[in-house]
């Protein structure tokens, strides 16, 4: 069975209803950067921050995975397939695609402040409770901060995300402008002989190798989704 190795970012997501982060009415619009995404900031004031991902949740509660998410998971019929993205939602899981990596971490996740990455203080939150109160410990009794990689934090998830990219038969690359590293940095260990699609509404200077289909995510899935799937 051929493998297929998905690298989605926020335009994935656009059409589930959620901003992205970058744009003019983006997330990022009312809250610096650097007072709600940075370690800093986490240490500066934790209640502002836990508020900040807490409306994040509220907004992603609810929302939908869309038809390019669902074509992503329908690649699994014939292909061995990991998705590795950028975005910090649960929308691939909830399509059905069962190998998901997450490179910024997870917005329903939260976790211990003193070590982000041990699995015994992770918490996964739920639709109906996906609020947590400011002051709240972890089980080793520091404060639960989101389980989100902060501007600035290593991106543990990076090794694994590569090591499936030299993998791959076929690379994906849905809804992300390739400036953001190091995710930018996947396409360069796919073997050179493999094909690389692009799914982007905006023109991507992503070199020779790469064949863009110029649309959104769903409709440019669905134009994919015709030749891999026969």
């Amino acid at each position: 069975m051929k493998k297929i190795v998905v690298l989605t970012g926020a335009g994935m997501s656009v059409e589930s209803g959620l901003k992205t982060f970058r744009d003019a009415d983006g997330l990022w619009e009312n809250y610096p950067v650097q007072k709600v995404a940075t370690h800093e900031g986490w240490e500066a004031d934790p209640t502002l921050v836990t508020n900040f991902y807490n409306m994040l949740r509220r907004k992603c509660v609810g929302t939908q995975p869309n038809e390019g998410h669902k074509l992503v998971a329908k690649l699994e019929e014939q292909y061995d397939v990991t998705v590795v993205t950028q975005n910090v939602d649960n929308l691939h899981e909830m399509a059905g695609s069962s190998k998901v990596i997450h490179l910024h971490g997870e917005l329903m996740k939260v976790c211990s402040s003193r070590d982000v990455d041990d699995p015994r203080y992770q918490i996964t939150l739920t639709p109906e409770n996906c609020e947590v109160a400011p002051g709240t410990k972890a089980g080793d009794g520091s404060l639960l901060r989101p389980f989100i990689v902060f501007f600035g934090e290593a991106v543990p998830m990076i090794s694994p995300a590569a090591e499936e990219a030299q993998r791959a038969d076929i690379f994906i690359i849905i809804g992300t402008s390739l400036n953001v590293y190091p995710a930018a940095g996947l396409v360069q260990y796919t073997r050179p002989d493999i094909p690389i699609y692009l799914i982007d509404p905006n023109p991507v200077h992503a070199g020779s190798r790469v064949q863009q289909i110029q649309k959104g995510a769903s409709e440019g899935m669905k134009e994919l989704a015709e030749i891999l799937l026969k």
